[in-house]
This record gives structure tokens, sequence and C-alpha cells, in this order.
């Protein structure tokens, strides 16, 4: 053995002893029965498993037990009602992956006070655009205060004016603070837990209000009914914290189960895939999600790494956030079959914030189910008819069925006039059930605009069920009318990636009223290509791939690369797009703009 070898040998012991174990010896693992936040991690407490934090070069750097979350909770709730706070006021916290965003958020519960997670990310279009969107979070929120990194207080403290917020404490100044020796009064069931913002527009964005009666069932759903969690599991997450796949799925539902979790963060991910997969192979981790361009990232970027990696404990890998690819699932699955992966471990599901989190799962024990229909059928009918098995690949679209929804939760896909469709009809999707918010936070007419007297939510997704599963087939706002015919734009971004040297997340599609009245289809590619005779050749062949996969003749515009917008969960944001194309604020590449592009491409 070298030296080199023996030296990674100690530190991976050494890695093994300082993390949190997989599973407590002497503390029984409950998964449902508590009313509260604070009460699950008051029990968790009791044991000796807890986050882990590693750094962008994948080594641990933090170490955080149930047991000190909940001891560094109770001081920050001490200092933070020293701040002033009342109970009830919401506090805004910056969701940072690191020990810090714990402590206050947890905090808060303890507290009494309501924790408002921030996206720590930069946006597309730098400083200005975060702080506007942070002013608009803040504003809505009607925030008493917000609790910041230091690298982010300058941007925090712009953002906190504009929305009139008067405290912005860094992690740092609110800890020297002094605890108050007033009785600290925690939320009880009946309470409200947090604000989730999800993605939405920067003027208006909605605060989805999740209560601790909603959390605690939708995490019982998660532990119990979706992942059948048990104490040999150890979970493992890059999704940012203020997102609530990273925020439910990954800090709370594991805490309630009393299950350890380790956390790259998303930047982390972002510049290195496969350190996910690197630490998840070191880890022996069994539980990890990621939206499906995670994964197609992962496997792209992998490499020769793969044969090195030991992947065999990973029973659920999860896929949610966003339309699920059987393609991305098969490359994914090919790719990391040499580390042992079982692509039967895949598991389909689907979930938004306003039900807190999950909505539905697929059986974490069967492989994924795709069901392939006739495109034509689909596109002119609304119906999702079986494909024949003779036809064509260009003729059928397969679909990955996303499984039946929690216990006491119920689903149900309706028509325009709101008459409920039977199997293979494809309409709007509602959901109902003890896991949906009590509403958009102090904004009564968005809240009446998707929960219903009956108390079903309208999801705004499109799908069909199929033998009491669900199938979603894509936003209802996206849908492309043309020619009288529903288009779906993920159908033509999908085939226009196909195209040498495009990848996942370089193309929009959307549709713009022409002076006929009708819907005319734009499809916006990010360019890395640099001479006259590729760009053109590129805005050929897409051009070609639409009209062949969707059979419409579109606007081809090439636009620089890291020109698309994407929301807080790393999705594309197709109305982001159309509206920086409608005004004007995308740069057109062409031919006369080679020289510009070739310099944007270098840059990257």
């Amino acid at each position: 053995m070298t030296a080199k070898a023996a030296k990674q040998d100690v530190e991976a012991v050494v890695a093994e002893l300082a993390r949190t174990p997989r599973s407590n010896r002497d503390l029984e693992q409950k998964l449902a029965g508590f009313k509260t936040i604070a009460e699950g991690l008051d029990y968790a407490a009791r044991g000796l498993t807890g986050f882990n934090f590693y750094s962008a070069k994948g080594v641990l750097s933090h170490v955080l037990t149930f047991a000190e979350l909940r001891s560094r909770a109770l001081a920050t709730a001490r200092k933070l009602v020293s701040a002033g706070l009342k109970r009830g006021d919401r506090v805004a916290v910056i969701a940072e992956t690191g020990p810090e965003f714990m402590a206050v958020f947890f905090g808060c519960q303890y507290a009494g006070l309501v924790p408002c997670p921030m996206p720590y990310t930069m946006y597309i279009g730098g400083r200005d655009a975060y702080v506007e969107r942070v002013t608009g979070m803040l504003r809505a929120a009607a925030a008493c205060a917000v609790v910041t990194s230091s690298d982010l207080e300058g941007h925090i403290l712009a953002g906190a004016a504009g929305a009139g917020v008067e405290t912005v404490l860094t992690h740092e100044a609110l800890q020297a603070l002094p605890e108050s020796l007033v009785k600290l009064e925690a939320f009880g069931p009946d309470d409200v837990a947090y604000i989730q913002y999800s993605s939405g527009s920067t003027s208006e964005p909605k605060g989805v209000l999740i209560t601790q009666k909603a959390i605690m069932a939708n995490t019982q759903g998660i532990l119990r009914d979706g992942l059948r969690v048990t104490k040999s599991d150890r979970a493992f997450s890059w999704l940012p914290l203020y997102h609530d796949m990273g925020l439910v799925g990954f800090c709370l539902a594991p805490m309630m189960g009393q299950v350890s979790v380790d956390y790259i963060s998303t930047p982390s991910f972002a510049r290195r895939p496969a350190l996910w997969l690197r630490l998840m192979s070191e880890n022996r981790s069994t539980v990890s999600y990621s939206p499906s361009f995670g994964y197609d990232l992962a496997a792209r970027r992998i490499n020769g790494e793969a044969v090195t990696l030991d992947l065999s404990n990973w029973r659920a890998a999860g896929i949610g956030g966003d339309m699920v690819r059987a393609d991305v699932l098969k490359q994914f699955g090919d790719t990391l079959s040499v580390s042992g992966f079982d692509q039967n471990a895949f598991m389909p599901s689907y979930g938004m914030a306003e039900s807190t989190l999950a909505v539905s799962f697929s059986d974490v024990s069967q492989p994924i189910r795709i069901d392939t229909i006739d495109k034509l059928t689909f596109k002119l009918s609304g119906r999702a008819v079986p494909a024949l098995e003779t036809q064509d690949k260009d003729a059928v679209r397969s679909f990955v069925v996303c499984g039946k929804p929690l216990p006491g939760h119920e689903m149900v896909v309706r028509d325009e006039m709101g008459s409920v469709l039977r199997d293979r009809e494809i309409g709007h999707i509602f959901v109902k059930g003890p896991s949906l918010m009590s509403g958009y936070y102090h904004n009564v007419k968005a809240t009446d605009a998707v929960i219903a007297a009956d108390g079903f939510l309208a999801t705004g997704d499109m799908g069909y069920l199929l033998d009491g599963e669900i199938v979603i087939t894509g936003r209802a706002k996206d849908l492309i009318l043309h020619n009288g015919r529903n288009i779906w734009p993920q159908d033509i971004e999908w085939a226009a990636e196909q195209v040498e040297p495009l990848k996942s997340g370089d193309v929009a599609a959307f549709a713009v009223e022409g002076d006929d009245g009708e819907d005319d289809v734009v499809v916006l590619v990010q360019c890395r290509v640099t001479t006259d005779a590729e760009i053109e050749k590129l805005r050929r062949e897409v051009s070609a791939v639409v009209h062949h996969s969707a059979g419409v003749e579109c606007a081809v515009v090439l636009v620089p690369p890291k020109s698309l917008p994407f929301t807080s969960s790393g999705k594309l944001s197709r109305a982001g797009a159309k509206q920086k194309y409608v005004s004007g604020g995308l740069i057109e590449i062409t031919q006369r703009a080679s020289q510009a592009a070739e310099f944007l491409a270098a840059a990257q």
C-alpha cells in the first residue's frame, strides 16, 4: 500500500467516526405521532443522529447532531426574542446550507416566530435581480427581521430597505446578542410552521403558509408511506434549503424520522456534480432526490470515475420537482450501472410547495412504470391511448408514471368545465388532503383562485390518471395552442436538445400571439458555436427537428450562453424566457454577431 493510499484510508476512518451515525442504538425510531416540529426535534435530540455538512472539496466541515441542533435552536430562540421580536413575527432567513440556517429555522419554532427561508444563490441578472427578488419576498411576508450570512449583508440591506424592514442581523451579530430570560412559547399543533416562497414572479411572490398539522401529515406520508424509511437509511442532499424539496424532503422529514443526512451545497453540486455520487458512495447513502436535470448533469460529468464508486446501497433514487424524463433516467442508469447502481431504485414522485411537498409516490419496491401512448391522438383529442408495439418511435410519446397520492389525500383530473375525467383523459389536476397549505400569506385573492369551496387545490398541472396513479403531462400555462392542436413545450425542447452540441436546459419553447391571433411558436436556443457556418447549421437543424417532432414551423432564436432564466429550484422558467424575449431583453446571435458569440462562449 502506498503512503497516499494509507493516508486516504486513515482519513476515511476519521470521517466515519466524526459524522453522525446511521441510526440510534438506544432510541426507538418513530416516523409519526408528533404534533409539532419542535416536538419532533425534542425526540430526535435524545439520539445520536443528525446533519453533516461537506465542503466544496468533499471534506466534512461541520457535524450537527440533533441534540446539538436543539441546544443551538433554543439559545437562538432566546436571542431572537431579545432582539425585540414577538410571537407570530416573520423572520426571513437566508437559507445557506449550513448549521447557522438550521439554528435560526428551528429556533423560530421554539420562539413562536415564523421563519421564511429566502434564496441564497444569485439569480440570472446579478446583484440587482437578486435584490429585487428578495425585496419582493420581504415585502410579501411583512418580515420583521432578516438573518443573513455576512457575505450577502450588503445585498440584504438593500432589499430590506426597499421592503421597509429595519432589523437586519448577520449570524455573527445574532449570536452576539444576549439570551432573553422570558419563557419561550413554542408553536402548538394548531399554529403556523413557516412560510415557503416557491417559484413565482419577482413583483408579486406568493408565500405558501404551512401549518404544523400540514407538515406533520406530509412528513409522516414521506417517511412511512413513500420512502418507507428504516433504521438502516442514511440520506444525502444537495438541494437548496429555500426550496420545498430541500427543506421538507431533506431537512424536516429526516429529522422527524431521526435519520442522518449528509449535505453539500447547491453551488458545490453545480460545480462538481460527481461529488454528489462520490460522497454517496463513501457514506453508503440509501436515499437521495433530484430533479431530472440533476441526474442528467451528474451522468454527463462523471466520466471515468463511475468505475471507482459503489452505489449499491442507494435504494431510493427519487425524482421530482419537474417533469420526469425517462431518457435521462435511462442514461443515468446505464452510465452508473458499473457503480452497482440499480435502476429499480428510481422513484418518480409528484409534489408542490402548496401541498407542503409530497403529493404522490411511485412504489419504492417496484421498477418505474412508463406509459407509451399514441402521439397524434394525444395531441388532437386529449386522450392517452396506448401505443401499438409496431408504431414508429416518432409516432409515440412516453411518460413516467408518478404514483398514487399519499394516504388520506385525494387526487382528481377535471376538464375545463370542472367535470371529473376518467382514466387516460387529460385534464387539470386537483388535490385535497391534510398536507395542503392554509393559503397564500396575506393574499386572499391568490388563495381563492386555487383552493375551491370543496377544499380541492388547483395545482396548475395537467395530466391523467392511470389505475389510480398520476401521469404529469405539463403545466397548463405553458401549453401551446397552434392550429387547433395542443403542443407541449417540453416535447419541442427535448427534441431540440438532441441536436449537437446542445444539452439539457439549453432550449426554451413558448408561444407568442401572431398578427392573425394564432400562437406562433418561438424556440430560444443557447448557442455556443462561433463561426457563421456553425451558427446557421444549428439554426437549420433545430428548425428541422422541431418540424419533424411537433409538426410546426417555428422561429428559432439563438441567444448567448446563460441567457435563459431558471427558477429557484433549477427549473427552466418559460414564462421568464418569454418575458425576456417579448421585452427585447435577449441578444440574438446572428451571422454578423458571430464574433460576439465567440467571445461569450470563451468566457463560459
